[in-house]
């Protein structure tokens, strides 16, 4: 796997450019797609650590899929209400960057597991209504970062908390003064995550079912077509 090094000074232009669109591939759980993100240029990998995902991942194949990521992207750990000795036992041997909540976790939860961990929280806000959007402001004082995924309907079979390939309206969240660094999921894929972005006005996107054959199973040639996506976008 390549590793790209910041431009030279002199190689920078003078003038201000658009900022880039940073983009996460979530459910990495071979080294091939490990690879494949990487070298793509994505800015983020995500490891599942909920096992009725199709997607998860146990401790000891994390930490041998970490041995192959540079410093330069960071290592988001996917959790789903996880208790304080599970939670400890992964960061242990696993040296992730950031913890993502993806459960019911509650504010007051997202402040307990920054302090015993140490480590930043991005909290998924899953969004079907308005209402759902205003659940945010909870962890405005808690929370590092937000990602917005969709909210799978009740009567979804088989509905994991992620990865779904579901879609919510981007104008719920379009544009908004969000006082915390965000992130956009939910049912991306190469063909609309150009106008996900234009939409909503997303600085970083997260694909997980988007870039796979089949649930669980990262298409190689698809990351690298969606990471192109992001970089055109």
């Amino acid at each position: 796997m390549q590793r790209y090094a910041s431009p030279k000074k002199s190689q920078r232009k003078a003038e201000i450019l658009p900022m880039s669109v940073k983009a996460k591939i979530c459910g990495i759980n071979s080294h091939d797609a490990m690879a494949a993100a990487i070298d793509g240029g994505a800015s983020y990998v995500g490891l599942v650590f909920y096992p009725p995902s199709p997607r998860a991942v146990t401790a000891q194949q994390a930490a041998f899929l970490c041995k192959y990521v540079p410093d330069s992207v960071i290592k988001v750990g996917l959790f789903v209400d996880i208790d304080d000795d599970t939670l400890a036992a992964i960061i242990a041997s696993v040296p992730l960057d950031l913890l993502q909540l993806h459960g019911s976790e509650t504010p007051a939860r997202v402040a307990e597991i920054k302090q015993h961990t140490g480590l930043p929280v991005i909290k998924a806000i899953k969004i079907a209504s308005p209402d759902d959007v205003a659940t945010a402001e909870a962890y405005f004082d808690t929370a590092n970062r937000l990602l917005f995924d969709a909210k799978a309907p009740v009567d979804m079979k088989g509905a994991l908390p992620g990865g779904n390939a579901l879609i919510f309206d981007w104008q719920l969240i379009a544009d908004r003064p969000w006082p915390l660094p965000w992130m956009l999921s939910g049912g991306l894929d190469a063909e609309n995550v150009a106008a996900a972005i234009r939409v909503t006005g997303a600085r970083a996107v997260d694909v997980s079912s988007g870039v796979e054959s089949a649930p669980g199973v990262k298409d190689i040639a698809r990351i690298a077509v969606f990471l192109k996506a992001v970089s055109a976008a």
